[in-house]
């Protein structure tokens, strides 16, 4: 249902866009920020020309465009503080696959390293002063990019920021680890309100891929994931317009967090006045929360069901599973049989009809 809330968001929008920076953006921009068409303006950088000549030809809307580069966070990126980190990705079992099958020189083409870009000098020949989403994802010098925006995080208005965060390191200050990522936009006005993790298996006894590319894998140790970051104006009394409130809850709707944005259609609710009926909305907000449910309540009877302490808000009760008998087995071995039997015959009678 958040696609629904989404939509909802786009068509009050007006005149407003929602702006969208994605460095990292090799695979495309999230689908989800498409529900947002035809309001929907994107930049997408990556290092690799090829994926985005791919993109380029894809794409469809107008305000949306890539650009192939490096990117810098403003100074040179010093690899040393990243060591720790460096050291223990080449202990994992993804870096020893991509060893084995490295791809052929020439399979993707590069942007010139030599010539990186700053990205809100980019931002700025574009004109852009209004930021919604800046996502940041480069396998690298992501916390320096990030360092990057600290003069602009107020200035472009930005109210949320994604970023991949590595959960190792040495401690030191400007490395790219979660800690400093953490303290850095906590000190902008950032709350954190999800994290995704994701674990990687060592070279000493590999798991298996949890996707169809190397990389992470189903078990082992947590390294990485992506940090969720926002705006949280009910807890630091920070000034947004109505519009910029009614975005933010789009996009904590989008991130699956359906009671985040309730509680910001709740505690503005008269500042929304004729811009949206809050009711409609938290009405796809609490069915969003029911997903998976065999009934679906409005928002009104679902607080009053919670009120009651009904029994769907909790686990349920474990249900003790009684120990197969002897007759049970022969049984369903004998159903077994029969059906494998049943199954062979029909495969016979095809193979005759096709002689």
């Amino acid at each position: 249902m958040k696609e629904e809330f989404l939509r909802l968001v786009t068509g009050k929008l007006g005149a407003e866009k929602f702006s969208l920076l994605d460095i990292g953006c090799s695979g495309g921009i999230d689908p989800v920020w498409r529900l947002f068409e035809p309001r929907l303006q994107a930049l997408g950088i990556d290092a690799s020309e090829t994926e985005c000549c791919r993109l380029t030809e894809q794409e469809r809307n107008p305000h949306v465009s890539y650009v192939s580069a490096f990117i810098s966070g403003g100074q040179p990126f010093d690899i040393s503080m990243n060591r720790r980190i460096t050291a223990l990705h080449k202990r994992l079992s993804y870096t020893w696959f991509r060893e084995i099958r490295r791809k052929p020189p020439g399979a993707t083409r590069m942007a010139d390293p030599q010539r990186t870009i700053v990205a809100r000098d980019l931002l700025a020949e574009r004109s852009w002063d209004c930021l919604d989403y800046l996502k940041i994802d480069v396998d690298g010098p992501d916390f320096q990019i990030l360092k990057s925006f600290e003069d602009w995080f107020d200035a472009l208005g930005i109210l949320c920021v994604q970023v991949e965060v590595n959960f190792s390191g040495a401690g030191e200050p400007d490395e790219h680890s979660f800690h400093n990522t953490d303290r850095l936009l906590r000190q902008h006005g950032f709350d954190l309100f999800r994290l995704d993790n994701r674990t990687y298996s060592m070279r000493a006894l590999p798991a298996c891929f949890a996707i169809t590319e190397p990389a992470q894998t189903v078990g082992g140790r947590v390294v990485q994931g992506d940090a969720y970051y926002a705006r949280d104006p009910i807890a630091t009394g920070r000034s947004l317009t109505a519009v910029q409130l009614l975005k933010l809850a789009a996009v904590l709707s989008a991130w699956n967090l359906p009671d985040c944005s309730a509680e910001i259609l709740l505690n503005w609710r008269e500042r929304f006045g004729s811009l949206v009926d809050v009711n409609y909305a938290l009405d796809l907000l609490a069915a969003q929360a029911q997903v998976g449910e065999d009934s679906i309540l409005s928002y009104r009877d679902y607080m009053a069901e919670f009120a009651t302490q009904a029994p769907r808000f909790f686990p349920p009760p474990n249900v003790a599973i009684s120990k197969p008998t002897f007759w049970s087995r022969v049984r369903a071995a004998h159903a077994a049989y029969w059906d494998w039997y049943y199954a062979d015959s029909v495969e016979r009678t095809r193979k005759k009809l096709r002689r």
